[in-house]
């Protein structure tokens, strides 16, 4: 591919809005072009990696016996009303009508159409177990579009769904496609990735399992023991809270505390320790049923799990409508309707001498103690873990980081093929609702996350498996004729020998030519000028790490080639 034709132009500022070293640099680089919020077209080069994403993954899926689809993009109402989330998912599903006026919508994920086309198509437990994949277009109404295409609203989507008559089928298919990822990972490049335990959302299912590339810029918070190996995003996992305030119990005391009604302004206001504390947080159901939730000061909500509780979606409440003192709400007294759902969480437990709303207005309790105060209490883990927790498993000092979700796989259970109505025959002449599995990557997301691991303050570093192309070809002083034939010789001859190659065939400054490289990122550059010439050399230089050889002209591209090869295989060494 020739630089003047290339279509997409490269730039020096720092276009407006972008934060993430990807979302800069794929701009920058002329990679992507921002449509609208959140919807981005992919550039000549964004494509070529992220095709050969696509054909990674692909040889993967088929390796662990996938059989490659298509789903339609647009479905019916009806479809996902078999499943019951045409009701529970809120805005991020878009919801349309068609010229008849039938509802529509745009497909965020694919397990009703997974069910729907295997359902009355396998109907016999001889043709399980069997997986399904497609690589489509998904679209995602997203609140908060952001980091370019890391968080998106369209986007390309690998997803794959398995159907078994067991679990423990499901198990040994589940730990195979669990290998292929950490395959597929690896082959595209990335080093610094994790699978952690994680919630199911609104896929359902209760086994699931994230992979995470571990950087400083995602929005994921981990959670995660260096000596055991404990891995866990925030939202499930668990930590050994630091020690419980004990000690002889104290007289119950109600103090004025004023305008103080945050567990900051309190610990102010009476000079004590957030630990020292009970917060109470409020919501309510999609039922408008009141949930207050009661953990140590110090702790914040972990939403995902007290939801989970809750069997419901939540969102906060209007404490007012519920007759409630917001800042002075405690857990002792507390007066509120016959079905409000009260949780606490087991940092109060063994708790003494704490200091807790006293449900009424400018006054809170102190000297309150779990054991003596909270009767038939049962105590939930619905707190976020934080610095200084310890490990559930081992016991030692938990450490929290940030990461990308770059794949996930669910064990869904039946949620989708009993819903549906989806049964296969068995042995005994019954009939069985099969436990189904899924699995997705996003393109997109993979794409960008390789430049947050490897990007640097030049521009992107492009792993070989995947670059747009292996070598970046940048002959210098092209209006001299000589260098401008042999620059063209050789630009034939990489294509002959099947090198992948971009080549810079402008007349522009050497600075341009270089810089534009760097930004660009593919993992060969090779310069010709008047001065390599000379010496019938070309410069070879490794865009990761810098080095540069003098390579004779005779022996190139065979010296190419066999750079080429041992990139890949450095890579692909340790599947």
């Amino acid at each position: 591919m020739k630089l003047s034709k290339l279509v997409g132009e490269r730039y020096k500022e720092v276009p407006n809005g972008a934060q993430l070293k990807s979302h800069i640099l794929l701009l920058r680089a002329g990679y992507i072009k921002q449509v609208s919020t959140g919807i981005f077209s992919m550039l000549p080069p964004a494509q070529r990696v992220s095709a050969k994403i696509q054909n990674i993954i692909r040889e993967e899926m088929n390796r662990v016996g996938g059989q490659e689809v298509l789903f339609p993009v647009v479905m019916p109402r009806e479809l996902w009303e078999m499943s019951g989330r045409y009701q529970t998912i809120q805005e991020e599903l878009l919801r349309f009508k068609d010229r008849t006026g039938h509802d529509m919508l745009l497909g965020m994920t694919h397990e009703e159409a997974a069910v729907h086309m295997v359902m009355n198509t396998v109907k016999s437990h001889d043709e399980l177990p069997c997986m399904i994949y497609q690589i489509q277009t998904k679209y995602r109404d997203e609140a908060r579009p952001r980091g370019g295409l890391i968080r998106v609203k369209e986007f390309l989507m690998k997803d794959a769904y398995s159907f078994h008559t067991s679990q423990e089928d499901l198990d040994v298919y589940y730990k195979k496609v669990y290998d292929a990822y950490n395959r597929i990972y690896k082959r595209i490049g990335l080093k610094n990735f994790i699978s952690v335990k994680s919630d199911s959302g609104i896929m359902g299912g209760k086994v699931a399992d994230e992979f995470m590339l571990v950087t400083d810029s995602g929005e994921d918070r981990l959670v995660l023991c260096d000596k055991c190996g404990y891995k866990a995003n925030m939202e499930v996992a668990s930590g050994v809270k630091t020690p419980n305030l004990e000690g002889e119990m104290k007289d119950l005391e109600e103090v004025f505390t004023g305008n103080a009604k945050t567990i900051e302004e309190l610990c102010h206001y009476l000079n004590i320790k957030e630990e020292e504390t009970v917060k109470a947080v409020c919501y309510v159901t999609s039922e408008e049923k009141l949930v207050i939730a009661f953990l140590r000061g110090d702790y914040e909500i972990n939403e995902k799990k007290l939801a989970k509780l809750c069997k419901s979606e939540i969102k906060v409440a209007d404490t007012d409508k519920f007759g409630l003192v917001a800042g002075n709400i405690g857990c002792v007294n507390l007066t509120v309707p016959e079905d409000a759902l009260i949780f606490y969480d087991i940092s109060l437990e063994n708790l003494n001498n704490f200091v807790t709303g006293a449900n009424k207005e400018d006054y809170h309790l102190k000297n309150v103690c779990a054991s003596r105060d909270l009767k038939d209490v049962v105590f939930d883990d619905i707190a976020l873990v934080k610095e200084g927790d310890c490990c559930p498993v081992c016991g030692e000092k938990l450490r929290l980081t940030r990461g990308i979700e770059i794949g996930n796989i669910f064990q869904l259970g039946t949620k989708y093929t009993k819903s549906m109505g989806m049964k296969v025959s068995m042995p005994d002449g019954s009939s069985m609702e099969p436990i189904m599995g899924c699995y997705g990557i996003g393109i997109g997301r993979a794409l960008a996350s390789i430049i947050e691991e490897k990007g640097d303050d030049k521009g992107i570093v492009w792993p070989m498996t995947v670059a747009p192309w292996q070598v970046h070809f940048c002959p210098l002083r092209l209006d001299d004729e000589n260098i401008s034939a042999v620059a063209d010789e050789l630009y034939k001859k990489m294509q002959e020998a099947g090198i992948e190659v971009l080549y810079d065939d402008r007349i522009v400054s050497a600075g341009v030519k270089l810089t534009d490289s760097e930004l660009m990122g593919m993992p060969i550059r090779v310069v010709i000028s008047p001065k390599t010439m000379a010496n019938g050399t070309a410069e070879v230089t490794m865009r990761e790490t810098g080095e540069t050889n003098f390579i004779s002209l005779q022996n190139l591209l065979s010296e190419l080639k066999a750079i080429i090869e041992d990139e890949v295989g450095e890579i692909e060494k340790n599947l």
